[in-house]
């Protein structure tokens, strides 16, 4: 299932819209590109299974 998701870029701060696929596990990691400034942002994503929702932590690690 996929989840329609967000979260802010750890650099400058803008909302980035993104797309979470729960085959991924309810636990997941990975890097992506803000789609403003380019930087890639750690996701550390937890996905709660009852609402479907996915919660978002983006990190800037070097």
């Amino acid at each position: 299932m996929l989840i329609e998701a967000g979260f802010t870029c750890a650099v400058c701060g803008e909302w980035n819209e993104t797309v979470v696929d729960t085959e991924g596990g309810l636990h997941q990691t990975y890097t992506e590109d803000c789609f403003v400034c380019c930087h890639p942002n750690t996701l550390y994503i937890t996905i709660d299974e009852e609402t479907e929702t996915a919660y978002i932590d983006a990190r800037f690690e070097e």
